[in-house]
Order: structure tokens, then C-alpha cells, then sequence
């Protein structure tokens, strides 16, 4: 199960009591005072992970504490310190405080870790109390409490190349033949229900390029103000360096205008914000084996007018899947050289 937005709870460990006690030994009669500190409680650290996918792991678990610091003993023996909680997170994830809304760590490279909750420090024994005049303290120190946070967790996918357009347009068709991505496919619309990345890998060696291509569910009018699932997962296309607009041009689409449906999304792109319409931009007519040919010249003609880089594939033949490759390639590569 795809869980991209979590809620949880982290205390961190409280610090152990300083103890109180006086040295009591044969031939000692005034050992005086030896209390121990308490131990430092535990914090609670997160930590972005490669190996994480989901947020799945904190819907079902959402809170999470650190350990306790031990109290301290006589013989001025220290308490041990409580154990840290490590948290894993999928690299893309944004750290925010519920309270305030503010984002404390976006969590952009792997094993990237900060501490969420600082463990509470262990208090003094009654040892560190004895003065001159003092000589028999009986203070000692309770542990302080760890700290305590509510945050909402939010992941974004981290790719290069995001497909967009309307449902069953042909974006989890293309990502199956492109990259070893096993979506589902079927000839209703929203079949995708979550996004799907994919690896595309074009060239031979030495000089072999990859970059990752995100599938998401596909978008209709009204997207970005919550109809159909756009809301929902418009922002994993935040992070990518390009994007594929897939407009279908076959008359099983059952719309007549392949440039309506083109500037329906680019209005949902745009109203969505965070940069998206901003983006670099290719415009993909898909099912060119059934297309209608006054739709692809129509499509054809506007990215021509608009100097935008089209390009006409069918993903059940092939057809233009290479050529489609390494334009993506090219859009990514200088960004990547420039790094």
C-alpha cells in the first residue's frame, strides 16, 4: 500500500534522578556524599532511507518514544543513558510541526538525520551539592522531561521526468514500456490509483544514461482543487526536472479537442502552483496506431505554433518510444552535468 502522509507523536526519553546517598564504609566514618547522576534520556532521531518507499510503517505506528535515562546510585555511579529511537523515512519526505505548520527538515538526500526529539538531561546527585560549609547535602536534581512533538510527515517522490494528462491516457502504458515498472493497465479510467516509478535507462557503455520517470494517477478538470485524485499526488511531481504531457488523439478518448485537454491541465498545473507549469515541458500524442488524424495534426500544429517539443508514439507498437527515450535523456542530462 502506497502511504504518502503520516501523523506522529515522538517523546523523547526522560533523564534518569539524581540519587542521594552518603559513603558508609568500615574505617571511612565520613565518606561523605556520593550520588550519582542520572542518565541522559534517549532521543528520537529521523533518518532518510533508501530503502523506504512508503510512509506505510507510521500509519499504523504512529507514536514513538525514546528511552528512559537511568537513575543514578550511590558510589557516585552514573545512570546509563537511555537508548535513541532511529526513524526511517523514504528520501523525499518533508518534516512539518503540527503546531506551527513550519517545515523543519526536507528530507532531499539519502541518510540525511537530524534529532526530532532531544532526550531530557539526568539530573545531579547530591555529591555535586557539598560545599565547606555544606558538607552533607541531601539536594539532588530529578531528571528533566525529554521533549515532546506532534509532526506531519509528507512524502514526495523523487524523480526526474513526471508524466501528466488526462485518465487513461497512456502514461502507465508508457512507463510499462520504458522501464521494467509493472503498473496496471486496463481501458477504464483511473486505473492508476498510486504513483509508479520507473528507471529508463538509454544509451550502451560506457556512456549509458538512467533517470527515473513517476507515473501519477492521471489528472481532469478541477484537479487542484481536490476532483478526482489531483490533490492527492500533484505534488510528486514537484521535485521532477521535466514533464511528459500525454494528450491520447485516438477517438476512444471520447473527447473531441486534443488542445482542450492539453490547456485543461496545463489550468490544473498552473492553479496547483509550486512551479509546476514553470517546468520544462514535452508534448507526447499517444495511441498514434488508432489516432484520428485530424486530432494528432490539430495537437501537431499547436506545440508547433507554441515552438514546443512534440513527439507521436504508440506504446502497443512502439512506434516513437526510442526517439520519446532520449529527448527525455537530453532534457535531464544537462541539469545533471551542470551539478
Amino acid at each position: 500500500m502506497f502511504i504518502d502522509e503520516a501523523k506522529i507523536r515522538v517523546k523523547a526519553g526522560d533523564g534518569g534522578n539524581g540519587c542521594m546517598a552518603f559513603r558508609r564504609e568500615k574505617f571511612v566514618p565520613r565518606g561523605g556524599p556520593s550520588g550519582g547522576d542520572g542518565g541522559r534520556g534517549g532521543d528520537v532521531i529521523m533518518q532518510s532511507s533508501q530503502r523506504h518507499n512508503t510512509l506505510i510503517h507510521f500509519r499504523y505506528n504512529p507514536e514513538h518514544k525514546g528511552q528512559r535515562g537511568e537513575h543514578g546510585m550511590g558510589s557516585n555511579c552514573t545512570g546509563l543513558d537511555g537508548k535513541s529511537v532511529v526513524l526511517q523515512v523514504p528520501v523525499g519526505t518533508s518534516l512539518f510541526d503540527m503546531e506551527t505548520g513550519e517545515l523543519v527538515h526536507d528530507f532531499s538526500e539519502p541518510d540525511e538525520r537530524i534529532v526530532v526529539a532531544k532526550g531530557g538531561r539526568g539530573g545531579r546527585g547530591n555529591q555535586h551539592f557539598a560545599t565547606s560549609t555544606h558538607q552533607a547535602p541531601r539536594e539532588h536534581e530529578m531528571g528533566r522531561p525529554g521533549e515532546e512533538r506532534t509532526y506531519r510527515l509528507e512524502l514526495k517522490l523523487l524523480a526526474d521526468v513526471g508524466l501528466v494528462g488526462y485518465p487513461n491516457a497512456g502514461k502507465s502504458t508508457l512507463i510499462s514500456r520504458i522501464s521494467a515498472a509493472k503498473p496496471k493497465i486496463a481501458d477504464y479510467p483511473f486505473t492508476t490509483l498510486e504513483p509508479n516509478l520507473g528507471v529508463v535507462t538509454v544509451g550502451e557503455e560506457p556512456h549509458q544514461q538512467s533517470f527515473v520517470v513517476a507515473d501519477v494517477p492521471g489528472l481532469i478538470e478541477g484537479a487542484h482543487e481536490g476532483s478526482g485524485l489531483g490533490t492527492q499526488f500533484l505534488r510528486h511531481i514537484e521535485r521532477t526536472r521535466v514533464l511528459a504531457h500525454l494528450v491520447d488523439v485516438s477517438d476512444a478518448s471520447g473527447r473531441l479537442d486534443p488542445v482542450e485537454d492539453f490547456k485543461v491541465i496545463n489550468n490544473e498545473l498552473a492553479s496547483f502552483g509550486n512551479g509546476l507549469i514553470e517546468k520544462p515541458m514535452i508534448v507526447v500524442a499517444t495511441k498514434i496506431d488508432a489516432a484520428n488524424p485530424d486530432k494528432l495534426k490539430k495537437l501537431t500544429t499547436y506545440a508547433k505554433r507554441r515552438k514546443m517539443e512534440f513527439h507521436a508514439i504508440s506504446a502497443v507498437t512502439g512506434r516513437g518510444i526510442d526517439e520519446l527515450k532520449w529527448a527525455l535523456a537530453k532534457r535531464v542530462q544537462p541539469i545533471v552535468d551542470a551539478e
